[in-house]
């Protein structure tokens, strides 16, 4: 492909769909064209916030004048709606995670290879300046060989601010599926693959009271997956380490990741951000903070909910545009997202049998997105 600009359809126009439009200006190599949702006053409201053309579902994954389709829908929703972009001709950018099973996701994968199509997925948040940052330091030998490490996860809950929060406490939900992500892909471009996977779970409760505004505010949601996970994931570096994700704890003073190496230490910001505070220790010295954000994608611009927050939701998809042009794998990749949804389910598999679980297949790390790079996929 060689068009200078990707026509751009979004399927799902719920509360995310709001970041991706928010951001899509930012971005030279993309252009949104239209939206589409099973509740079509959603769609229209959306289409006429950001000059979008309502269309039906099928329209717009049927129609010649849409290059990609972005799929904003829930995580059930997801391998159906990508694989008939697929069958249509299109590429693919989904919300995380790729697919609701690993075995979805496989599919999703190989039937885009056959039919020459790029697939892309979130989160892309590794790909901002704090992420970047980290890998170059990795890279660079700063801490030495990586040892051991630690990720935390550690929050109270969804029914304390989502609305109509159910779906996050049933299979296909939790902590893992839901927040491991953002967690497992920068991980994962930090380190490579895992190898294997043990782990322990638990519930804190059996029901959550939703407090939440809205409709369901005061009534009780079933919990029907664990709501706390313990994991070692040993990867394929030899590096070994413990990550948690619990929406049990009420209040912590965990790190979102740490990473320990034979010279010295590692200490990375919130995944679920661009940008913020890298710490490293040179052989136990006091942390030296770096702060990322006057740096490409690194400074907040979320006004909405999260004024501190760096979210430049779209850079992944940016950068998959770009790599049509450049005949590359996006780094967002869809093999990317399929390895990290193998690992969320072998914590799930691994908690429920008591039994440690190897991951299947390998991936290669991302290439780096430089500052120059980074720049270039801007407006």
């Amino acid at each position: 492909m060689t068009k200078a600009r990707l026509r751009v359809g979004i399927v799902g126009c719920g509360s995310i769909s709001l970041q991706y439009l928010h951001n899509a200006p930012l971005f030279g190599g993309v252009e949104m064209r239209a939206c589409a949702d099973i509740n079509r006053e959603v769609s229209v409201r959306r289409a006429e916030q950001f000059r979008l053309k309502a269309m039906d579902v099928d329209d717009l994954i049927a129609a010649p004048d849409i290059d990609l389709v972005l799929n904003l829908t829930v995580p059930s929703a997801h391998f159906d709606v990508s694989m008939r972009a697929i069958e249509a001709g299109k590429h693919v950018f989904t919300e995380k995670p790729l697919a609701a099973t690993a075995a979805e996701g496989s599919r999703l994968a190989a039937r885009a290879a056959e039919r020459g199509l790029a697939i892309g997925a979130a989160p892309d948040t590794f790909l901002g300046p704090a992420g970047q940052l980290a890998r170059h330091l990795l890279d660079i030998d700063a801490i030495g060989q990586p040892i051991i490490g630690t990720a935390f996860m550690l929050s109270h809950g969804m029914e304390h601010w989502h609305p109509d929060p159910a779906f996050y406490f049933q299979p296909g939900g939790g902590p893992v599926m839901d927040m491991g992500p953002y967690y497992l892909t920068m991980l994962v471009n930090l380190i490579g693959p895992v190898r294997r996977v043990q782990a322990v779970a638990t519930s804190g409760q059996s029901e959550r009271l939703v407090t939440a505004e809205g409709p369901r505010k005061g009534t009780k949601v079933k919990v029907g997956t664990p709501t706390s996970l313990l994991s070692l994931l040993e990867f394929s570096s030899g590096l070994q380490l413990t990550f948690g994700a619990s929406w049990d704890v009420h209040r912590h003073s965990n790190q979102p990741i740490e990473l320990h190496g034979t010279k010295g230490s590692l200490r990375l910001p919130d995944p679920d951000t661009f940008g913020g505070v890298v710490s490293v220790s040179d052989h136990g010295t006091p942390w030296q903070d770096i702060d990322t954000g006057d740096r490409p994608f690194g400074a907040p611009n979320w006004p909405v909910k999260s004024p501190d927050r760096a979210n430049y939701r779209m850079v992944g998809l940016a950068d998959l545009a770009a790599s049509l042009v450049e005949a590359r794998k996006p780094r967002a990749s869809g093999d990317v997202a399929l390895h990290v949804l193998k690992v969320m389910e072998a914590i799930l598999v691994a908690a429920r049998t008591g039994v440690a679980e190897a991951i299947v297949g390998e991936v290669d790390r991302a290439a780096p997105l430089t500052e120059e790079r980074a720049r270039k996929l801007l407006a």
